[in-house]
């Protein structure tokens, strides 16, 4: 990658929305090109600037000058020239003009109740088609993220920040750092030993990574409050060549992010759940 490819992939990677092999090549790149990460630097420090920027609304003045010239509405009138629509023929629109309105059918009767309970289950399942695509856009947004932070931190030198094996060393470490107490277990009889911590940003918040080793693999979990990030239902999938997992448990949303197998992770996900809600004895 040269660095006229570099600079016209920089803004979408500091707005993490490259897939995580283009993310790979960037950050190469970065590392080994002063340049760019300057122009990295930049944009960074532009887009914070522009969110903590002043929000100005628009006068009343030019909101009446805009409504001014907008043309007429006159879709009524056009609307009544088309004659009966399908809203009509589902008793949508009121009761019939015209003879038939003296004296209706008693089929004709019902008609417009009927059509307002048709209209109403359109409504409801096109709102829940709305909810449902919402919720798996928003889940596909996380796991592009996690994937892309999970790699980032990979390929760099600061994929820990606090390096040890001691729970009592990494939880007080969070402390200051986040507005919440991330839960911390050694799962090293298991397998699973803790190697430290991190902090990273995912879903536009400060989170909690915790590092852990199995085999030659790393397992990172990003761990927030529960109920933030809408979706609740537990979720695994495998994006990139990475398994994931969601899931939520002592009062916190977990997501989990490895190249070990599924079920590597799936044993992980179990171990870490027992821990957490077996009882303190310290």
């Amino acid at each position: 990658m040269d660095c006229n490819e570099a600079r016209e992939l920089l803004g979408a990677d500091v707005d993490r929305e490259l897939p995580a092999p283009d993310a790979m090549r960037i950050q190469r790149h970065v590392d080994a090109c002063d340049a760019c990460r300057r122009e990295r630097d930049r944009i960074v420090a532009l887009g914070q600037a522009v969110r903590q920027a002043e929000y100005h609304r628009a006068p009343d003045a030019l909101r009446a000058r805009i409504l001014a010239g907008l043309p007429a509405a006159d879709a009524e009138p056009r609307a009544a020239a088309r004659g009966p629509g399908w809203l009509e023929r589902l008793g949508l629109r009121g009761a019939p003009r015209g003879p038939a309105a003296v004296r209706p059918r008693p089929a004709a009767v019902a008609l417009p109740g009927l059509g307002w309970g048709v209209a109403l289950v359109i409504a409801l399942a096109a709102a829940a088609g709305l909810t449902l695509s919402a919720h798996r856009a928003a889940t596909e947004r996380t796991v592009d993220e996690l994937v892309a932070s999970h790699v980032r931190a990979g390929l760099s030198a600061r994929d820990i920040d606090v390096i040890s094996t001691d729970r009592h060393t990494v939880k007080p470490w969070f402390n200051g750092r986040l507005d919440y107490a991330p839960p911390v277990e050694d799962l090293g009889a298991s397998g699973f030993p803790l190697a430290g911590g991190r902090l990273d940003y995912v879903g536009q918040r400060r989170v909690a990574v915790l590092v852990y080793r199995y085999r030659q693999h790393v397992i990172d979990v990003y761990v927030r409050p529960a109920g933030e990030g809408g979706a609740t239902a537990p979720y695994a999938t495998v994006s990139q060549g990475y398994a994931l997992d969601r899931w939520d448990a002592a009062g916190m949303t977990w997501w989990a992010v490895t190249d070990a197998e599924p079920a590597a992770l799936a044993a992980f996900k179990t171990v870490l759940n027992a821990r957490l809600a077996a009882p303190r004895t310290e």
